[in-house]
């Protein structure tokens, strides 16, 4: 008899069978391809900017050979301006946003609560009109604003232009919406019996909000605060009509007047803001991001 030998299968160190590249393409390497191609095609922007602010020309065009030329000159200027007080821009902008977020998280939290838990007459056409009322953008308010801060000012000079207290009001008038919707939603995956075995023990609706509801929706709470950090952060024009005071400004309004005028425009030293003012967002981000995780696999286990 004559014995067939079989062809004998290649193994890993971990004596696992190593699957044949032309399959491990079809079915998974093709995966890592596009994924690479996204990586790169999301850091480059990020690298150009870098280049940017490191090249001591201080035009975009200089900046096509990346990292080329190498200074610290733009970080430099960019502190030593008296006129453009970039210190301060950075510190009205943790202060604006860091107290809005937070009564942004809280007052949604609250209504997403309201309408989760509670059954009131208007509940649903409330919900949707919190909805509807999204379409329209705040910028389409922006001369009403400037008249109603206008007029404020001479009464309360405290919530007028130029005030950063008045722009966290106004941002506080669109807090609702969106993120009340998103944390309504949210809400309804708490199984109530949670809120009915409390009352039972005798908790009113403030202790399970904070002591039962809250630590349970972490996750939703954490996301909801960074997207409104990095909004606010970002926003420039509803700042740019409030805020009148160069020293009151934010970091997108005052980065703004490098590149306004068309005969002196620093690209450079605004490349170099740029990648400062990104600093607060990263670190709101990592701070947040073990929440986010705990509170997701806090919820993937079962009780």
């Amino acid at each position: 008899m004559s014995s067939e030998v079989l062809p004998q299968r290649r193994t890993n160190s971990r004596g696992e069978v190593k699957m044949p590249f032309g399959r491990w393409f079809r079915e998974k390497g093709w995966r890592h391809l596009v994924a690479v191609a996204a990586i790169v095609f999301s850091i480059f922007p990020l690298l150009y900017v870098l280049s940017a602010a490191l090249d001591p020309s201080g035009t975009m065009v200089g900046s096509n050979a990346l990292f080329s030329n190498l200074s610290f000159g733009n970080f430099t200027e960019l502190f030593e301006n008296q006129e453009r007080p970039f210190g301060k821009w950075f510190v009205n902008t943790l202060v604006i946003g860091l107290i809005t977020s937070a009564l942004t998280v809280f007052l949604g939290a609250l209504a997403a609560y309201a309408f989760s838990r509670m059954r009131f007459k208007g509940r649903r056409i409330g919900l949707l009109s919190l909805l509807l009322l999204q379409m329209f953008p705040q910028i389409l308010t922006v001369v009403a604003i400037f008249l109603l801060l206008n007029f404020l000012g001479d009464i309360i000079p405290a919530i007028g232009l130029g005030s950063g207290l008045g722009l966290i009001m106004v941002y506080l008038g669109g807090a609702l919406g969106v993120n009340t919707y998103l944390m309504y939603g949210f809400f309804n995956t708490v199984p109530q019996s949670l809120d009915e075995s409390a009352r039972i023990d005798g908790a009113s609706h403030v202790q399970v909000f904070f002591r039962i509801i809250l630590p349970l929706v972490t996750p939703i709470l954490a996301v909801v605060g960074l997207l409104s950090f990095i909004g606010i952060s970002s926003e420039f024009v509803i700042a740019s009509v409030v805020l009148t005071d160069p020293d009151s400004q934010t970091l997108a309004v005052g980065l703004y007047s490098y590149v306004s005028e068309q005969r002196s425009e620093n690209w450079g030293v605004f490349a170099a803001g740029a990648v400062l003012a990104a600093l607060p967002v990263m670190a709101l981000f990592l701070f947040l991001q073990r929440y986010i995780t705990s509170g997701l696999t806090a919820g993937g286990v079962k009780g």
